[in-house]
């Protein structure tokens, strides 16, 4: 809008009273938004840190005693994720991210057992799907990854990759 004044404004002051106008003048610009599922924050009396998992590092910079990460902070790639190995058999998990009740819901629940593993592939959890929902308790579980296996006697249905958080 003041682009259609600048003319007369031209006329009207000169460049000196235009220039101070123009740095004073008040502009609104948005800042980028961050939703993240991990990240946290530190203070104390001489420094202060934030951090959040799972953006885009954008410049790196080391010493021989420091290394210093501009933007966002990337320590791995983790999406979640269905690996279907029996694309007939339904069933589905959430909430995902999770911080304290995991449901898995499957119509076909008979013979069908879960096992949950962390990132390093050690079981965590494991048991019989007992009706058509069935609510896993993860709150004791710490901060990670983890991959929910659904199968039967005789093969594995359904990988989910699972987001713990807090």
């Amino acid at each position: 809008m003041i682009y259609f004044f600048l003319p007369l404004i031209f006329k009207k002051f000169k460049m000196k009273k235009l220039s101070f106008f123009l740095v004073f003048t008040p502009f609104t610009c948005f800042a980028q938004q961050v939703i993240s599922s991990q990240g946290d924050s530190y203070a104390d009396s001489s420094a202060a840190i934030d951090f959040t998992i799972g953006e885009v590092v954008t410049f790196t910079g080391t010493s021989s005693e420091n290394n210093l990460t501009q933007g966002f902070h990337q320590t791995n790639w983790g999406f979640v994720s269905i690996e279907d190995h029996l694309p007939s058999y339904q069933a589905i998990i959430y909430p995902n991210p999770t911080e304290d009740l995991l449901n898995i819901k499957a119509s076909l629940y008979e013979d069908v057992s879960y096992a949950l593993y962390d990132e390093m592939g050690k079981l965590i959890l494991q048991g019989l799907l007992s009706g058509e929902q069935t609510a896993l308790e993860v709150s004791p579980l710490a901060t990670g990854r983890y991959s929910l296996v659904l199968s039967n006697s005789k093969e594995n249905l359904k990988t989910f990759n699972i987001i713990k958080t807090r």
